[in-house]
């Protein structure tokens, strides 16, 4: 058990993350506020919301937090693996481990397989089963990410591929947006992150919106996202939870057409294509509902209720 859940449905909750909400380890209160809110996941931040002086302070408040029981995913953003915080933030985590370790300024394979080595060790110490703890790169927050995104099988901790538009545009010098939308630049690498991520096998992660006021904006970028196939999105503030929550939520008539599609290759697994109102529909057709019927929040609260 995690956290009162069984690994199973901690990993099938963790797989569908759809809000993602970051909150600075410095404010026990929004720590708190987080926690109780309609969040798949809370990110508890200790890298760019942490001044460097109140990072020891903030360590210790994560751990306190994570020492007591709690039904929401939480994922810690750790520093940079260049950092000497880094060391430090997984230091203070172990005994009381996060369900997901969030790595910023993942440039490549090796960071992966580095960190996921220093969670079996954490995981021994904590008496924790290994593999347990999942890790969510960033893997766009600089120019030199985007040399190469294989990220598939290097590591089966593995829980997502996460899109870090402003940061990117920080590196390169552009602004993320304008009145038109996403920089070319920016969209082209957002489209990257969600071909690498289904190579990969694992959910894409959009980028937060930084306009907490438009929520118009928010809308129509986290649409946009999910038509692309990203499976869910950062956020930085409560009100941006409901309106990325429902973007992101396929449609009635698409759940309906999925339940269709998996009955019917229920009835005949065997057969490579079977009929369904009178259109032929073969196991491609059978992913795609599997994706709709994954992002349906109905079910995936039943499946978490059961746990």
């Amino acid at each position: 058990m995690i956290n009162g859940r069984s690994e199973v449905v901690q990993n099938q909750v963790i797989q569908a993350l759809q809000t993602l909400l970051f909150v600075p380890a410095t404010s026990e209160r929004k720590m708190e506020k987080a926690l109780a809110s309609s969040a798949d996941a809370v990110i508890i931040d200790l890298e760019d919301s942490v001044l460097p002086d109140a990072k020891s302070d903030a360590r210790r408040t994560v751990r306190n937090m994570l020492s007591t029981s709690r039904t929401r995913t939480v994922a810690v953003r750790v520093n940079a693996m260049d950092t000497p915080d880094f060391v430090l933030d997984l230091a203070a985590l172990a005994g009381h481990l996060p369900d997901i370790v969030m790595l910023p300024k993942c440039s490549h394979r090796q960071d992966l397989v580095r960190l996921g080595d220093q969670l079996d060790l954490l995981e021994e110490i904590s008496s924790v089963t290994r593999g347990t703890v999942k890790i969510l790169p960033l893997v766009t927050e600089t120019a030199s990410a985007l040399g190469s995104m294989d990220y598939g099988g290097t590591t089966g901790r593995l829980a997502g591929l996460g899109f870090a538009g402003e940061d990117l545009a920080a590196d390169i010098g552009i602004s993320a947006r304008d009145r038109d939308g996403m920089h070319p630049i920016l969209a082209a690498a957002r489209r990257n992150v969600v071909i690498a991520a289904t190579a990969a096998g694992v959910a894409a992660i959009d980028t937060p919106y930084p306009d907490t006021a438009d929520l118009a904006g928010l809308k129509a970028e986290a649409s946009e996202g999910a038509r692309l196939g990203f499976t869910g999105k950062m956020c930085i503030h409560p009100a941006q939870l409901e309106p990325v929550a429902a973007a992101f939520q396929p449609g009635a008539d698409k759940v309906e057409w999925a339940r269709k599609v998996t009955a019917a290759f229920a009835g005949g697994a065997a057969q490579g294509a079977v009929l369904l109102d009178g259109k032929m529909i073969d196991r491609a057709h059978l992913r795609l509902a599997e994706r709709y019927l994954s992002r349906n929040r109905t079910d995936l609260n039943k499946a978490s209720d059961e746990g």
